[in-house]
């Protein structure tokens, strides 16, 4: 041995070179255990107590390992650390020790913990003593008292499952719970089954592989399987050996004998008067069972059987309230042309509540989408209620042709008329794909997220009024619109207040944490969308999420040519000299020249009619339309509700000559109602020739 080594395994200073002469006497042990460094010293009489000779043992606990059994140590630790741990200056335990000719004997030991002034153990003495002799003359006692040590460790084992099946919310954690590693071990258990009853067949959850499940997937209650018969019976069944497994039931038997079952505790799991389930705990290794193990396995049953009544109850509420949420939300989303969309709803945390965020997308004329998000007050069937009818009324709104302000205010007015306490939060954007335009309005909601095509994220500042049904109570119904432009390959992200809070944290630090995680997510808005949502998760909050996102695409090899717009104000004979100027020169700009003169005439008459027959301005626009086809719309807006009809204007009458002329022009045309006013709009077909007619030709 080198001279290091012996070092480390002298005793510490003063420790006696023979046993105290009490001991002695006593035929005991003494040892010194210094935590810290982890070594471990014996007098003379503990090495013979332990059967192990001086060169033997280094001086560590671990060289005990050949003198003290497996599950001897075990206890023993656990007998150590609890007492260390519960702050204990004291501990006893009996074990037994392995001689050197195999016989085991009784030993007991008595440790004394000393620690520091901060509380913490560093040092343990004590002493052991050969107990054989002792037990011996008291063995009726000592089983009694092994029995109650076993019996509290299992009592411990089943306590700590039934708290940790109380925060089980679902079937799969009441599985996990009663499954994991580090809960099966004290239960002795080498394999957990847990069947849910449905009708009259036991449905097995699990987690591993099919081919590792004893028995089949789905059994009926009435086919000869231990756990339908406990279902069937409402009695647990035991089952103490491997022949006894074998006799009884054969077909399951087979595929269990490569696992080396040796016992299995079948348990009903009785809630209500019924069976909910059923769980199967298989051993390797024990035999039989006690009164006081069937006593602690039937609590546990107990335990089992309400926690997967309350998971089977969590689930169907849950699937209720994703259910009528789900048909609250827009089944579909339109696709845009020009624009990339993705939209999101992430129930709140708690599963069962149901939250009042929505999203929609509606198409409008002219290629033009209106996008929302919106959150109603509250989490229940109330507010998802409420959400339901203001979606559908701001939708009805907006396809009237109102502008954004007044479907704002609509909705404000309709909510407060709905008699409810609820009041909603909204964001509501008219975008234009072909040419960028965004007019959009919010009611007390988050400012909207712009993403640009390298990724910067910046808010747009939109000034906002109250929010939906507060606006109606106070009397200001005034939404004002922010207009800005949506620049080719840049996103705009809409989200509700539960992407973005946190109890706690201060909202500006959400939304700041939220553009620098949107800079560094996916170009896709679908994909970005998905990381949104996965981000969401792993805050945990408690709060549903509702999410827009909406991306203009780059025009590839057509031209937009943007739009153009003009009010025309009766009376002012160089308003409509300069509109019809801006007509032709944007056709031809737009390599249309050869139908020119059709597009001017055509935009004239409509301009015509609506000086003529309406009181006001008109407002005319035009803009190129990408789809299938290429488009060139005129459209005439006027603040007359009274819709023009073509008709027949006779040989010699002049007025109706117009829309027919319209009609002979362009390829299609027709009329929009537009809030308090209409829009008459007419369309030309800008495709090439051949792209129109295909490869043949006309």
């Amino acid at each position: 041995m080198a001279d290091g080594d012996t070092a480390e395994t002298s005793p510490p200073e003063g420790w006696p070179d023979s046993p105290y002469p009490i001991l002695a006497l006593n035929r005991m042990g003494s040892f010194e255990w210094d935590l810290a460094a982890g070594r471990f010293h014996m007098d003379a009489r503990a090495h013979e107590i332990f059967d192990l000779r001086p060169e033997e043992f280094d001086g560590t606990p671990e060289s005990l390992s050949p003198r003290v059994p497996v599950e001897e140590g075990t206890r023993l630790d656990e007998a150590v650390n609890r007492a260390i741990k519960e702050g204990d200056e004291n501990y006893g335990a009996y074990f037994r020790v392995r001689r050197r000719d195999g016989s085991l004997h009784w030993t007991h030991t008595q440790g004394y913990i000393r620690r520091d002034e901060n509380g913490h153990a560093h040092r343990v003495f004590g002493i052991v003593r050969d107990a054989t002799q002792e037990l011996r003359e008291s063995e009726a006692r000592l089983d009694q008292a092994v029995e109650d040590e076993a019996r509290r460790r299992q009592t411990d084992v089943v306590q700590t499952l039934t708290a940790a099946l109380s925060a089980a919310r679902t079937v799969r954690d009441v599985f996990r719970v009663l499954g994991e590693a580090h809960q099966r071990t004290p239960l002795g258990v080498s394999l957990v089954v847990l069947g849910m009853v449905e009708g009259d067949r036991v449905v097995l959850v699990t987690e591993e592989p099919q081919d590792a499940v004893p028995g089949t997937r789905i059994t009926r209650v009435d086919e000869p399987y231990p756990m339908s018969e406990v279902v069937r019976t409402l009695r647990p069944r035991y089952i103490e050996s491997p022949r006894e497994f074998a006799v009884g039931y054969p077909l399951l038997w087979e595929q269990l004998a490569h696992l080396h079952v040796t016992s299995a505790a079948y348990l009903p799991l009785i809630a209500e008067g019924k069976a909910v389930g059923a769980a199967g705990l298989l051993y390797s290794g024990r035999r039989g069972f006690t009164p006081q193990d069937r006593a602690l396995l039937g609590a546990l049953a107990g335990s089992l059987a309400q926690s997967l009544q309350r998971a089977m109850l969590y689930e169907q509420q849950m699937d209720l309230a994703q259910g009528l949420q789900q048909a609250m939300l827009p089944r579909t989303i339109p696709s845009v042309p020009g624009a990339d969309i993705a939209v999101r709803y992430r129930s709140p945390a708690a599963g069962r509540e149901i939250g009042g965020d929505w999203y929609d997308l509606i198409p409008l004329p002219g290629g033009r989408v209106g996008a929302v998000i919106g959150d109603v007050q509250g989490h229940d069937t109330h507010a998802a209620a409420v959400m339901g009818q203001l979606r559908i009324v701001l939708r009805a709104y907006a396809t009237e042709g109102h502008t954004p302000g007044t479907v704002m205010a609509r909705a404000s007015v309709f909510l407060h008329e709905l008699d409810t306490d609820r009041f909603a939060t909204c964001l509501y954007a008219e975008v234009d794909p072909t040419s960028g335009v965004v007019k959009m309005v919010r009611a007390g909601h988050l400012d909207p997220i712009l993403r640009g095509g390298d990724g910067a994220c910046r808010r747009i500042p939109v000034e906002g009024g109250l929010p939906l049904g507060l606006s109606a109570e106070f009397g200001a119904l005034t939404y004002p619109v922010t207009t800005f432009e949506l620049s080719t390959h840049q996103t705009l992200v809409l989200c509700t207040d539960g992407l973005v809070e946190l109890p706690g944290e201060d909202l500006s630090v959400g939304v700041q944490e939220l553009m620098d995680y949107i800079s560094r997510g996916p170009d896709d808005v679908r994909g970005l969308a998905d990381a949104l949502i996965e981000r969401a998760d792993r805050r945990a909050g408690d709060d549903d999420v509702a999410l827009l996102l909406l991306r203009r695409r780059g025009p590839g090899g057509q031209r937009t040519g943007g739009q153009l717009r003009q009010q025309v104000v009766p009376g002012d004979p160089d308003a409509l000299a300069d509109t019809r100027h801006m007509i032709r020169a944007a056709v031809r700009a737009w390599g249309t020249a050869e139908r020119a003169d059709e597009i001017e005439l055509a935009a004239d008459e409509l301009i015509t009619n609506a000086l003529m027959h309406t009181e006001g301005c008109a407002t005319v626009t035009l803009r190129v339309l990408l789809g299938p086809r290429r488009l060139l719309r005129i459209e005439v807006e006027d603040t007359s509700s009274a819709l023009p009809h073509r008709r027949d204007p006779g040989p010699v009458g002049m007025s109706g000559r117009g829309l027919m002329l319209v009609d002979l022009l362009a390829d299609g045309w027709g009329v929009e109602a537009r809030g308090g006013g209409k829009c008459v709009w007419c369309e030309f077909d800008m495709t090439s020739p051949d792209t129109r007619d295909g490869p043949g030709g006309g």
